[in-house]
């Protein structure tokens, strides 16, 4: 049975556009929920308009196990940082992000399938 790999748009996105994070407190703004028998291999950027840093928290595959909370600060003015790169997801499970301030955080991004 052969492998296939298939370019997607993360489903918390419009037509591949940038999102911005409105999520101040979990669960946070949808970023991608997985395929429910396709793998996901998950990449994700953030940008941060705001003059302040911010902290951003990254709900990775749930949102009450501690070991599903990744922390990252966005530094001020910065462009496309890397923030999940290219992690595996699948059964359905929910990517989402929140932070502190809303309005100032984007993010963009893409999924390879792979099934």
């Amino acid at each position: 049975m052969a492998t296939t790999f298939t370019k997607v748009i993360l489903s918390g996105s419009t037509n591949g556009r940038q999102v911005n994070v409105t999520g101040t407190a979990s669960p946070g703004t949808l970023v991608h929920t997985a395929s429910a028998t396709a793998l996901d291999e998950i990449w994700v950027w953030v940008t941060n308009t705001d003059t302040t840093a911010r902290k951003l928290t990254i709900e990775y595959g749930g949102v009450s196990n501690p070991t599903d909370l990744n922390e990252v600060t966005v530094p001020a003015e910065s462009g496309l940082m890397l923030v999940i790169p290219g992690l595996l997801l699948t059964n359905s499970l929910v990517v989402r992000m929140f932070c502190a301030a809303t309005g100032v955080v984007n993010f963009v991004g893409y999924v390879n399938r792979i099934a």
